[in-house]
């Protein structure tokens, strides 16, 4: 039997391809998976929860990305589940809401802790379920950890400003409430952060919440839902605060259309983020969008190299170009162009693809056996339409969803293929000259999410970041475009839907303002001076 070199051994599952005695059974019964059972998960789990678990859907088997096995399955959510679970929230949202701003936070603190002390056995299930390495798995926990620390803190310092009144004896307040019940669906990319980017600031904002993630990573929906309700319980707080409705579509679309649900967050595909918005606009209601982004690096003829080879391998190749800030076009200035190529096709030889959980593994599998024909059309359409792949381009002949990390070259920036982004580690490096085309080309995209610029020109630097510059939401200088901080707003601009998460004063958003004035006077005048006698 192979052995894992993984510091966490004794959580990680055995390698694809090591022979057991049962191979035909779920893994979570395999001896090799028992880790799984400390995170509360069997054969077949509930995918409903609201104080109580349940669940009368449909039953979907998840899948291991890495060997395509089965794991376990979940019962979803029927719609009857669901119209339990909205009024369930909504009734524990009266509770929550009065409980003071820094009570919540010290519960969403114990919330982080509860991920602290499972983070491993939590992260060895990203990397089972949605395929990333382990280390990312790991840190994507760790991103939940440390938003829920930027909560507690938060929740000493949300409010609004005193305003200045024109009138004597009278004063304005703003006066920020909780919008009531948040909705939150997910993606399987990153099936534990953006839930905690969104529940942390919900919660402590004074929301309830209620979560669909992707049906496709429901066993790590379940996991991280039965950590939060142990928390809750045990501070006799009601569980239906965070509550969990596991479904696909119907249950989607139930929560758009529901007028009851306050505010909608959605992650997914800018596809499906147009419906959910159209429909959420048609009950006058509240989105926040998080959908695509097809990012760009662009790197000048000044730039230090040594930073931007190893920064376009981490942004285009990182959790095998399944985040939403891979970068997934590269312009080189013409005169370091051929270099640039060369150096980085070298690097890319070096990355090792593998097994999510094993540690030298660089780049794991892609998430399901669909996203390896996306990426198998897309080789082939930027063939077609004059590109030349220079590395990679590939499926990897193993069992799992494995591909080659690709790099495309000759193509014209306004090339369809180039303009479509596509889930998988396919790179598109492109020619430019001057400054002014290549910031055009860089917005020229429907997505407007991350972007960055490699040069030490100072003044470009400050043109980059100005109203000609990038039209993105994250615009970098001299790091990659993936790899953004909680203390940020994180979000995008145009086809990325202009939604703002996690940081800086994205908590405005869970929130409703008020403008209050208030008369402590013996007097009524009214505003602008006029007079009514």
């Amino acid at each position: 039997m192979l052995r894992l070199r993984s510091a966490a051994a004794t959580l990680l599952p055995l390698r694809a391809g090591v022979a057991t005695a049962a191979m035909s059974t779920l893994l979570v019964s395999q001896p090799g998976y028992a880790w799984l059972r400390e995170l509360g998960l069997q054969e077949e789990n509930p995918g409903v929860y609201n104080g109580r678990w349940g669940g009368r859907g449909q039953v979907v088997m998840s899948f291991c990305p890495a060997n395509n096995e089965p794991i376990a399955s979940v019962r979803q959510a029927s719609l009857e589940d669901y119209e339990e679970t909205v009024k369930k929230a909504k009734e524990a949202w009266k509770v929550w809401a009065n409980i003071p701003a820094p009570k919540r936070g010290e519960i969403v603190r114990q919330i982080g802790d509860a991920l602290r002390q499972k983070i491993k056995v939590l992260g060895s299930l990203v990397s089972l379920e949605m395929g990333k390495i382990f280390v990312e798995g790991v840190g994507e926990v760790q991103e939940y950890v440390d938003v829920c620390d930027y909560a507690v803190g938060l929740s000493r310092m949300i409010g609004g400003p005193i305003l200045p009144s024109e009138r004597p004896g009278h004063v304005l307040i703003e006066q920020w409430n909780p919008v009531g019940l948040v909705g939150i669906i997910t993606a399987f990319n990153f099936p534990v952060a953006v839930y905690g980017w969104n529940s942390a600031i919900a919660m402590i904002c004074g929301n309830a919440c209620l979560w669909k993630g992707a049906p496709t990573t429901s066993l790590i929906s379940v996991a991280v839902t039965k950590i939060i309700a142990k928390v809750l319980e045990d501070n006799k707080v009601p569980g239906a605060i965070c509550s969990l409705a596991c479904g696909g579509a119907d249950i989607g679309t139930a929560m758009a259309k529901d007028e009851r649900m306050d505010l909608l967050s959605f992650t997914g595909s800018t596809k499906v983020g147009k419906q959910v918005a159209l429909m959420v606009q048609e009950r006058f209601g509240r989105s926040l969008l998080e959908l695509g982004g097809n990012n760009a690096i662009i790197v000048f003829e000044d730039a230090d190299l040594s930073l931007v080879i190893p920064s376009a391998l981490f942004a285009a190749v990182g959790t095998a170009g399944q985040r939403c800030t891979t970068a997934r076009r590269l312009f080189l200035h013409e005169s370091i162009h051929d270099d640039v190529v060369t150096k980085l096709a070298k690097a890319y030889a070096q990355v090792r693809i593998g097994d999510p959980w094993d540690s030298d593994t660089l780049c794991g599998p892609l998430h399901t056996k669909e996203a390896v024909k996306m990426f198998l059309d897309a080789v082939e359409q930027a063939k077609q339409q004059g590109g030349s792949v220079v590395y990679g381009g590939k499926v990897i002949n193993r069992s799992g969803n494995y591909v080659e990390p690709t790099i495309v070259t000759g193509l014209p920036h306004n090339a369809p293929i180039v303009h479509t982004e596509t889930f998988a580690p396919i790179l598109y490096v492109l020619k430019f000259k001057e400054e002014e085309e290549v910031f055009a080309w860089n917005n020229e995209v429907k997505q407007g999410l991350s972007s960055s610029i490699f040069t030490k020109d100072l003044g470009r630097v400050f043109r980059w970041l100005g109203p000609k510059g990038s039209d993105c939401g994250i615009v970098n200088v001299n790091i990659p475009t993936s790899g953004a901080e909680i203390g940020g707003a994180f979000g995008g601009e145009k086809h990325t839907g202009g939604g703002r998460e996690s940081g800086s004063d994205s908590w405005k958003l869970y929130m409703r303002r008020s403008t209050c004035t208030i008369n402590y006077s013996k007097d009524l005048p009214l505003a602008q001076g006029i007079k009514f006698q």
